[in-house]
């Protein structure tokens, strides 16, 4: 790759490395190393500026939820987007393990050179599926819970409703309760 763009992530910002081609020679690499802020509107800057450049792959070292918002915005931006794990970039020889400017050079170089492969981060329509999903499943835990509540509540109350309805929120349990709380 003759264009590349490599971005060590942390909470807060991103260290971004982009190297590109110096001018008439082909073989030799101009770098800049600049920090990016975290924030949707700096991402979405730098997104920009990448696709001045003509950016053809933009590499990311996989670091908690933290490279979300930079993979997502960038994709957005329509650049090639790779998320690389952590583990098989920093067992690439020669890597110093240092500060997060040289730890985005030391990202940027292999990448340049095809020596690191692209971690599987599914399409937009099964990530909106998946997190759909996880919602609905949090929502069904927690409606469980609070149903749970109502019932250790009746029971402490010496009311055992739960042995008498097989649903305590179906129609006759809630309307037993209902005429409980009126009382």
């Amino acid at each position: 790759m003759a264009r590349v763009a490599a971005i060590d992530i942390a909470k807060a910002s991103g260290m971004v490395c982009l190297r590109v081609p110096r001018g008439t020679i082909e073989s030799r690499r101009v770098q800049q190393v600049w920090n990016v802020a975290s924030t949707t509107s700096a991402i979405l800057e730098l997104g920009d500026r990448l696709v001045c450049q003509g950016v053809e792959r933009v590499v990311m070292e996989a670091t908690g939820n933290y490279w979300r918002p930079f993979f997502y915005l960038l994709e957005a931006r329509s650049l090639q987007c790779w998320l690389v794990n952590a583990r098989d970039v920093k067992n690439v020889p020669g890597r110093p393990n240092t500060g997060s400017k040289l730890d985005a050079l030391c990202l940027a170089k292999p990448a340049g050179r095809g020596m690191v492969r692209a971690s599987f981060v599914p399409p937009k329509p099964v990530r909106q599926l998946r997190d759909f999903t996880r919602t609905r499943t949090v929502s069904v835990q927690e409606r469980t819970r609070h149903k749970h509540r109502v019932d250790k509540g009746l029971q402490d109350a010496q009311t055992k409703l739960s042995t008498v309805v097989s649903d305590l929120f179906g129609m006759s349990g809630r309307a037993m309760t209902d005429a409980m709380a009126r009382r």
